[in-house]
C-alpha cells in the first residue's frame, strides 16, 4: 500500500494530498478578492500551479478539475478566458463547470483539480 503525504495541512484539510502517483488539490480561492472574476481566476490558478509544483507534478498532468462560480451567467465567459489561457496545450483535463454558493460572499471562483505525479518517490515530497 502507498504512503499517503499531505501538503499544507491545518486542523480543517489539507492543501494537497498524495496517493498511489495521483495529487488532490483541494478548492482554492483567490486571496485579494476585491478581483473581478478574471484577477480571482488568476490568482486561483496561480495558487494551483504552486501546490502542483510542491507535490511534484503541473498542469501538464491535470486529469480532471472542478470549478465552482458564485455567477456563473455573468462570470462563465471571463473565468474561461484566464482557463484557456492557462491549461496547457493538448493536455485539457476532464472538466466540471457549476454556479454555487460560496463559503464567503466576496469569492467569485474556486477551483479544485487531480493531476497525476510522474514518478513520484515519497521522500521527494
Amino acid at each position: 500500500m502507498s504512503n499517503i503525504v499531505r501538503i499544507a495541512t491545518d486542523k480543517r484539510r489539507s492543501r494537497v494530498v498524495i496517493y498511489n502517483g495521483i495529487a488532490f488539490v483541494s478548492g482554492q480561492a483567490a486571496d485579494d478578492r476585491s478581483q473581478d472574476i478574471r484577477g480571482q481566476t488568476q490568482q486561483t490558478l496561480a495558487k494551483i500551479d504552486s501546490f502542483l509544483a510542491r507535490a511534484g507534478t503541473s498542469k501538464h498532468h491535470l486529469l480532471t478539475a472542478q470549478i465552482w462560480l458564485k455567477d456563473i451567467k455573468n462570470d462563465f465567459q471571463g473565468m474561461n478566458e484566464v482557463w484557456d489561457s492557462w491549461t496547457a496545450p493538448d493536455a485539457a483535463p476532464t472538466r466540471a463547470t457549476a454556479q454555487c454558493l460560496m463559503g464567503a460572499e466576496d469569492v467569485l471562483v474556486e477551483i479544485i483539480v487531480t493531476a497525476a505525479v510522474p514518478d513520484v518517490t515519497m521522500t521527494q515530497v
